[in-house]
């Protein structure tokens, strides 16, 4: 992890999952792209191979985007900080009955793109 003078401040994380539910609404490769520095990795799962740059990212999101209005969101707020590290917890349900709670970790560069981001997703059961 690289940390800089001007560290990320929660407002930072908060703004950043604000433009991912955009993007993961219109699933338009702009609004993706603005997401990420063009070296940046997504890793799916902390064990995952990463989606490495615009390009790649931008093809593999959209080959399991999901569809507009097929999910709700739940942010339940960033839980730390640390230099250019951001915690966050949401949870996210789909219409036809798959429930998760996410933890999310998003180290930020200093124009509020991501350099890294890496989700953690656990299925809840209905109700929970």
């Amino acid at each position: 992890m690289r940390y800089t003078d001007d560290m990320t401040d929660r407002t930072s994380i908060e703004n950043w999952v604000a433009r991912y539910r955009v993007a993961w609404e219109s699933n338009e490769p702009d609004d993706i792209r603005a997401l990420f520095t063009p070296d940046g990795v997504y890793y799916t799962g902390p064990s995952e191979e990463p989606w490495r740059g615009h390009d790649d990212i931008v093809a593999k999101w959209l080959e399991s985007a999901d569809q507009p209005g097929e999910t709700s969101y739940e942010n339940l707020g960033v839980l730390a900080v640390d230099g250019d590290l951001g915690v966050v917890q949401l949870r996210v349900d789909y219409r036809e009955g798959r429930y998760y709670d996410n933890i999310w970790l998003i180290e930020l560069d200093d124009d509020g793109r991501a350099r890294s981001f890496t989700e953690w997703y656990m299925k809840r059961p209905e109700g929970a």
